[in-house]
Parts: structure tokens; C-alpha cells; sequence
């Protein structure tokens, strides 16, 4: 929750930087501290968590995003090594001069039904082979670090390997569940900086004499804004308050996520009327 808050106030005032910290933190370096080995913590946290480094989430591809078991890069391993060749696009925190590296998904055989083997592998950035662009003209998020990633006969230790073999998908779903609620806060955030502004500006503005804050009609926007954008709080709270007490939460972050989305949609569009 006080993570959540962080990010929601981050969100109030610039969603680029509350994006920068959401995937960094529940994208970047909660898998490698939930499911990372003891080698693995002291090998990557220190760094990530001193903000010396950003690390990336390499799930979404060309062909797979929500889809993750369309996922095409693969894992070959030989030799105590993995061998990892394919491309990773829309990534953030991928391709600044900060960036430290991705936790990837990743083909590494073929299981019973035919079904994709899928592994998640730890990737340093300054690994030969490895190959990051950024991506500009967005539509938002400008300050975001978003970026491509291509793995070109990319070579790493097999104790890179992230979990077990075959448990790429558990990994990166159980790993999306806490994101959401970060991505939840941001549309909060989103919300609370654009109401704090259509706030102090009919405050300020005169027409006719008076503050046009004190018209009915912008007086009911505010109260209408003011009561959802609560009401998508005590919702993500509550979603963060199962989490934090050990009990299921996937459902509540996915309301969370779509509902404070929703609620940054309509109050931005009520502030500007305002």
C-alpha cells in the first residue's frame, strides 16, 4: 500500500515518472525477489533497488502480448549456457543509458500437447548481442523509456534461469497481478492531479462577477469528479490491503486496474470542460 501510495503521487503530478517507477518496481524487481535464488537477489537487487539501474520486463513481442503463449524468442541451453535469439517490443525502462537489464520470457522446448515450453531468463544489458532501441512519437507517456530489444545469439549462465524450467507463464502472470495495481495507481494519480487542477482553476476563474466554481453545473462536475475518483481509492486500497495480507487479490487488481482507468478517462475529460 505505501508503494501504491508513492506511485499515485508520483502520478498527480507527471504519469512518465510514476510509469518509469511502477515497471521498475513491480515489473523489474519484484519477480527476481519473489522468485529469484539467493545468488540471484545479491547478484541484482542491490543495484536495482539503490536506483543506480532500471530493470525491464520482457514479456510483450510483435505477435504476443496478451497472448503471452504466442511467445516466439527462444532459449536453447548447451554448454551451461542459454542461447537466447529473438526480439521484445514496447518495453519500458528497455533502452536508456540507465537501463540494467530484462527479466525475459522465453521458449525453451516443447511440453505434452505440443503446448510451448515457457522459461523466464535474467539478462544483463551489456551481454554481446543484446541490441536495445528506444521508441519515440508516443501518444503518451513521452518521458517513458520504451523501448524494443533484440537478442541476437545472446549467451548467459543456465543460473540466469528465473524460477523453474516450464513456470515462464506462472512467473510472468503472477508478476502482472501486482503490476496492475501499480499501473491502477497511476490512473488514480492521473485522476486526483487533474481534479486538484480543475479545483484551483474554478476557484480562480471569474465570470459574471464570482468564481465559476460556484455555478451549479461546474459545482456538481467537481462533486461528480470528486466522489468517483474516492471511490476508485477505496477500491485499489482495499485490493492492496488483500495483497498485504497474503489473500488472493488477481481479481481485485484487474477491477482496479480497468475502473481507475476509466475514472482518469472521464475526470480528465470533465476538468477540461472545466
Amino acid at each position: 500500500l505505501s508503494y501504491i501510495i508513492a506511485v499515485e503521487e508520483l502520478a498527480r503530478v507527471d504519469a512518465s515518472q510514476a510509469a518509469t517507477v511502477a515497471a521498475h518496481n513491480s515489473l523489474g524487481i519484484a519477480p527476481i525477489a519473489v522468485f529469484g535464488t539467493e545468488a540471484q537477489k545479491k547478484r541484482f537487487l542491490p543495484g536495482l533497488t539503490s536506483g543506480r539501474k532500471l530493470w525491464a520486463f520482457g514479456l510483450t513481442e510483435p505477435n504476443a502480448g496478451a497472448d503471452s503463449n504466442n511467445t516466439e524468442t527462444t532459449a536453447s541451453l548447451q554448454g551451461g549456457k542459454w542461447t537466447i535469439n529473438g526480439k521484445k517490443i514496447y518495453i519500458t525502462n528497455a533502452a536508456s543509458v540507465m537501463s540494467g537489464g530484462i527479466t525475459v520470457q522465453v521458449v525453451t522446448g516443447e511440453q505434452s500437447g505440443g503446448r510451448k515450453e515457457l522459461s523466464v531468463i535474467l539478462v544483463d544489458r551489456d551481454t554481446p548481442g543484446y541490441m536495445a532501441e528506444a521508441l519515440h512519437s508516443k501518444m503518451m507517456w513521452r518521458a517513458v523509456d520504451t523501448g524494443m530489444v533484440e537478442f541476437r545469439k545472446v549467451e548467459v549462465p543456465e543460473g540466469n534461469l528465473l524460477g523453474e524450467r516450464g513456470m515462464g507463464a506462472q512467473i510472468m502472470l503472477s508478476t502482472l497481478d501486482g503490476g496492475r495495481l501499480s499501473i491502477a495507481a497511476m490512473g488514480l494519480g492521473l485522476a486526483q492531479g487533474a481534479f486538484d487542477m480543475a479545483m484551483a482553476y474554478a476557484g480562480k476563474r471569474v465570470q459574471f462577477g464570482k468564481p465559476i466554481g460556484s455555478f451549479q453545473a461546474n459545482a456538481f462536475k467537481l462533486a461528480d469528479m470528486a466522489t468517483r475518483i474516492e471511490m476508485a481509492r477505496s477500491f485499489l486500497y482495499r485490493a492492496c490491503w488483500l495483497k498485504d495480507h497474503g489473500h488472493p487479490f488477481g481479481k481485485e487488481a484487474a477491477m482496479a486496474k480497468l475502473y481507475t482507468s476509466e475514472i482518469a478517462k472521464e475526470v480528465v475529460h470533465e476538468a477540461l470542460q472545466i
